[in-house]
């Protein structure tokens, strides 16, 4: 990986001295073409590595599921054979079961035969043990005194026993087939032992799975107590709170990543077995499975490094070709202003397609920006939420009329239990209820009127050449509008407006706007969805000839 920090530190070091030179056009395209190309590299480099090593572990993980389902195959067949050698025997002893020498020839024949046992022994009814192999074992004569020999004894039926400790201090398990006469009258059994801590043919049959790189195998019974481990200090141990032993046991068969007693985290396959209740678990240690990867990745960055650097190369110079017109536009913005402008621009060799339309745009960049800056000013001078006229805006228009000594009606409007609604259906509700009175407003007054907003649930309409009387008409058609106007989810609401007017005994538009909130400040302390028109303003506004707004 020493190679990959190397090229890090070197981007790093290229920020670094862009950042204190200050960063021009040209170094941040290096910067970022770099960075990203990098970037990319790593970024490759370890999707492909999690992803061979997740094949790694899957390919594991499946062999050894099917390795632990073989090895249940071989053992199921192996305890099915030792149970037909018992069968077989054991018709054998049926026919002359009072044969002392038959008796003591089987049990040795049994034993020697084949490799199936490490021990035969032939019981009676009573408990007695008529036959032993081998001898030195001295237990014939004696009675029956281990769990499996006496459970053979209540059973009655072919029987593989749990492990237990035997009679001559064994841990063992014990197969048994039972002996019948004639009249199906019960007159013994036959038996053999397994010995779990001393070689036999269990242990040979199991052992061949043990590598050197970590990999073993175990086999566990039904009470989770290990039948098989390659350390023979274990077997006889239960074992609990392990995940594969729980599935196995259920008679599932699958595979896990789990971390065994030592705290490493194994590849575990495992299967159930049929004709026992046990179950093998074989597994391999993630880390030897991993192993080969980090060499294969090694492998991948050396013969990937060759072409890295021909790459980086290549960005090198593309950037640098990039770079130069950009530079030469970037330097030319600064000179907008001189009369040789245009004809530096058109000289520029902008010979990719975003330069060229950069030239284009510069350009056209006086008219674009003083179309910006209109932009800019309307939305200076409006009211984001309803798109009125703003205090801004108002201010201005108003300035606009009293400069042409146009008189005009001032209609002050305030929604009545507005907190009611915010309070009830939330601000969401209250910002619908504002655009929908909005465009009542709208909708009511002339295209000339000025509408808008000053405040939260505050509007103010401008109406030019309007007297007292007109306004108050306006102001009564647009409060049954807006009382008639249904709002979902709010249903109807109600406004209440105050109206004065300029000029008002030489009043300036401060005093005026004050008589109007007084005006409002009386129709809501008289009730409430009603209009009140200043009382100066009605007595000394002089009639001014317009056509009706309600027409």
């Amino acid at each position: 990986m020493y190679p990959i920090w190397t090229l890090g530190l070197y981007v790093r070091n290229i920020v670094l001295n862009s950042l204190s030179r200050g960063l021009n056009l040209r170094r941040l395209i290096l910067v970022l073409a770099f960075s990203t190309t990098l970037i990319t590299f790593l970024n490759s480099y370890y999707s492909s590595y999690q992803v061979q090593k997740q094949q790694l572990i899957d390919k594991t993980l499946n062999n050894h599921k099917a390795y632990a389902a073989k090895l249940v195959s071989a053992t199921d067949n192996f305890l099915l054979t030792a149970q037909q050698q018992l069968a077989y025997v054991g018709k054998i002893l049926e026919d002359d079961f009072n044969n002392q020498g038959l008796i003591n020839s089987e049990a040795d024949r049994l034993r020697l035969q084949t490799n199936s046992f490490n021990s035969t022994i032939i019981v009676n009814a009573q408990g007695d043990i008529l036959g032993v192999s081998p001898k030195s074992l001295k237990l014939q004569n004696r009675k029956v005194d281990s769990f499996g020999t006496k459970a053979a004894l209540s059973y009655r039926t072919p029987m593989i026993s749990e492990p237990y400790i035997s009679m001559a201090g064994n841990l063992l398990i014990f197969m048994s087939q039972p002996l019948f006469d004639k009249q199906s009258n019960f007159i013994g059994y036959i038996g053999g032992t397994l010995y779990l801590k001393r070689a036999s043919i269990l242990n040979e049959l199991l052992q061949v799975h043990y590598y050197q790189d970590g990999s073993y195998l175990y086999v566990v019974d039904e009470n989770h107590r290990l039948l098989y481990h390659p350390d023979k200090s274990r077997i006889g141990e239960q074992v609990f709170d392990n995940q594969v032993i729980e599935e196995v046991l259920k008679g599932n068969a699958g595979t896990q990543l789990v971390t065994n007693s030592k705290g490493v985290e194994m590849l575990a396959g495992y299967a159930p077995m049929t004709v026992a209740p046990w179950g093998v678990v074989t597994q391999r240690p993630l880390e030897s499975t991993l192993a080969p990867l980090d060499d294969l990745m090694w492998q991948v960055f050396i013969k990937t490094a060759p072409i890295g650097v021909l790459t980086f190369i290549l960005i090198w110079v593309l950037a640098r070709l990039i770079a130069q017109p950009l530079r030469q536009l970037a330097e030319t913005a600064n000179t907008l202003d001189r009369p040789s402008t245009s004809l530096e621009l058109t000289q520029i060799r902008s010979w990719y397609f975003e330069s060229n339309e950069l030239r284009k745009a510069m350009l056209k960049g006086v008219g674009l920006l003083q179309s910006k800056i209109g932009l800019l000013r309307q939305e200076a001078q409006t009211d984001p939420l309803t798109c009125l006229h703003n205090r801004r805006s108002l201010d201005m228009q108003i300035s606009h009329l009293i400069a042409q000594r146009c008189p005009f009606a001032v209609l002050a409007i305030d929604i009545d239990h507005f907190k009611r609604v915010n309070d009830e259906f939330g601000h969401d509700i209250g910002d619908v209820v504002l655009q929908s009175l909005a465009k009542i407003l709208l909708d009511v007054t002339r295209d000339s009127d000025v509408v808008a907003r000053t405040g939260g649930e505050e509007f103010i309409v401008i109406m030019p050449r309007v007297e007292a009387k007109r306004a108050y008409q306006l102001a009564e058609r647009l409060r049954m509008r807006v009382s008639e106007s249904y709002i979902d989810p709010v249903g109807c609401i109600n406004v209440s407006i105050g109206i004065s007017g300029w000029p008002i005994e030489q009043l300036s538009i401060d005093e005026v706007f004050k008589l109007a909130d007084q005006a409002l400040y009386q129709a809501k302390k008289t009730g409430r969805n009603r209009s009140v028109v200043d009382a100066t303003y009605s007595q000394d506004l002089a009639p001014v000839s317009e056509p009706s707004i309600l027409e």
